[in-house]
């Protein structure tokens, strides 16, 4: 089996009110635990929606919710909606549509397609111009999907193409504290 046939939108939510007339089936929307519902959703009309709460970090830090296996637990059960739909349209976002979003689409591309982790993590390339996949979340839905660390050299191999393509991310990605993401 391959990456799964749904199209797959990413996008941050300036971006949502874009999206609304593209026949979009299915939205699931990660956002910070105190970000309120974007209004912008109230014009998607007959979709899945699927609406997750927790900060952007990679760690726990005071102050901030973490992703939790749970977060994920829902986000696989969301995502198995959605394969039940192979002609189905998915928009993943997040705030900036760059980390929780992208490691989301990832995810669930990947989630039904063992062996195509890479695959999945590398699409991201022609899905977003920019992404720095939430390594936290891979790693729970490596051990959640029983990967055995797939997902996790899928993520390398996307970040190792990106910064291929884009080197000056590499100072991007230290300044904002997550530099040990870098692959050597």
């Amino acid at each position: 089996m391959s990456l799964p046939p749904f199209k797959v939108t990413i996008c941050g939510i300036p971006e949502l009110s874009q999206h609304c007339s593209t026949g979009v089936s299915h939205v699931l929307s990660i956002i910070d635990t105190h970000e309120p519902r974007p209004v912008a959703l109230d014009n998607y009309f007959e979709i899945e929606h699927e609406l997750i709460r927790f900060d952007d970090v990679v760690a726990e830090y005071p102050g901030f919710e973490a992703c939790t296996p749970a977060h994920i637990e829902r986000m696989l059960a969301f995502g198995e909606r959605v394969h039940a739909r192979p002609d189905g349209h998915v928009l993943v976002h997040c705030h900036a549509g760059i980390s929780r979003s992208t490691a989301a689409a990832a995810i669930l591309m990947a989630q039904n397609a063992p062996g195509h982790e890479e695959e999945a993590f590398l699409k991201l390339l022609e899905l977003r111009k920019h992404g720095w996949p939430n390594t936290r979340m891979v790693e729970f839905a490596d051990t959640l999907l029983k990967r055995d660390g797939a997902m996790l050299r899928g993520l390398v191999a996307y970040r190792k193409a990106l910064l291929q393509v884009k080197p000056h991310l590499s100072e991007i990605v230290r300044n904002i504290g997550r530099g040990h993401e870098i692959p050597v």
